[in-house]
């Protein structure tokens, strides 16, 4: 997909995000000068669109700083700077105060080669998230550039996410190991780069479980898996991507905390963007836990997963 088709989907597709945050904005601060009434409003918008209470207060604390600073005085001019803060925050994962002072802070993109072997990916997330479609599509992205790929089926709980795998595999020539329902996902995720490793494949996508209703003994599972992946390739796993269903507002931001808890988080997938009312979500993410958005998704096919673009989403947000 061009990339102006897909800036096109993304803006299409957050139209109700961008009535609720840009909207709301221009309602606030068109109305000319800036006065202290204006803050409580901003807040009041913020909120709304599922920015969340920290975050929010953290910015509207920001445009205070900026129009004192720099002596904005008129709607217009906060509206713009606000979008100017945002678009630093997503492009740096950073505060926008540190993306301002040193604009080098952070790196959206996925390196997805290894000089001493393949380039091991974990992908995990709730159940529902899209987890187990993404590691499909990222794999199929990585065979259309003539990369070889084995993919690791470790929800083992979930005989449908094996299922989902395979029928990937099948599509995008990707190699697969799978085992068992209620199989060691360690053992798999083991399996997994070991056979990599032997067929001297360029990389491991390795597809882990999301059953949150049993916190304590995934968050183990998930660590075993990044330990036991470590001791097979050392300083594997190389990213640890984790996917967030963008519908869920300010849950996801709940699920991400979870998640990094066990997990050494590099970067975030969010997913089913299309539709929601909720993409301020991302802005929290940002935020509260300074983890780059790797990847958008907008839609079912393939290529409607894209690497994320900071000034192409505030854009698709604010225009």
């Amino acid at each position: 997909m061009a990339e102006g088709t897909f800036f096109s989907r993304l803006r299409d597709s957050m139209g109700k995000a961008r009535e609720r945050l840009a909207g709301g904005l221009r309602s606030v601060l068109g109305l000319g000068h800036v006065d202290e009434s204006v803050y409580g409003k901003l807040e009041a918008v913020l909120i709304q669109a599922d920015v969340g209470v920290e975050t929010t207060t953290q910015l509207v604390a920001e445009m205070r700083t900026r129009v004192r600073e720099e002596g904005i005085t008129t709607g217009d001019a906060l509206f713009n700077a606000l979008r100017e803060e945002l678009t630093r925050l997503m492009q740096s994962g950073t505060t926008g105060h540190e993306a301002r002072t040193n604009p080098a802070l952070g790196d959206h993109a996925v390196h997805w080669s290894n000089p001493d072997g393949p380039h091991v990916t974990l992908v995990a997330g709730v159940n529902g998230s899209g987890k187990t479609t993404t590691t499909g599509k990222l794999s199929a992205k990585l065979r259309t550039q003539g990369r070889s790929v084995v993919m690791g089926a470790a929800d083992t709980f979930r005989a449908a996410a094996a299922e989902q795998l395979t029928i990937w595999s099948e599509r995008s020539g990707a190699e697969i190991v799978r085992s068992t329902e209620g199989a060691d996902p360690a053992s798999v995720a083991y399996d997994a780069v070991d056979k990599a490793v032997a067929r001297k494949a360029d990389n491991v996508l390795i597809d882990t479980a999301g059953r949150l209703h049993n916190k304590v003994n995934l968050m183990e599972e998930l660590k075993k898996v990044q330990r036991v992946v470590a001791k097979r390739l050392p300083g594997a796993p190389h990213e640890v991507l984790l996917v967030l269903d963008a519908t869920t507002g300010q849950n996801g931001l709940q699920q991400a905390r979870l998640f990094t808890e066990a997990l050494t988080v590099t970067g975030i997938v969010l997913t089913k963007l299309d539709g929601t009312a909720k993409g301020g979500m991302i802005i929290a993410i940002q935020r509260q836990l300074g983890i780059p958005i790797k990847y958008i998704g907008v839609g079912e096919g393939i290529d409607d997963l894209q690497p994320f673009d900071a000034e192409a989403f505030v854009a698709a947000l604010f225009d």
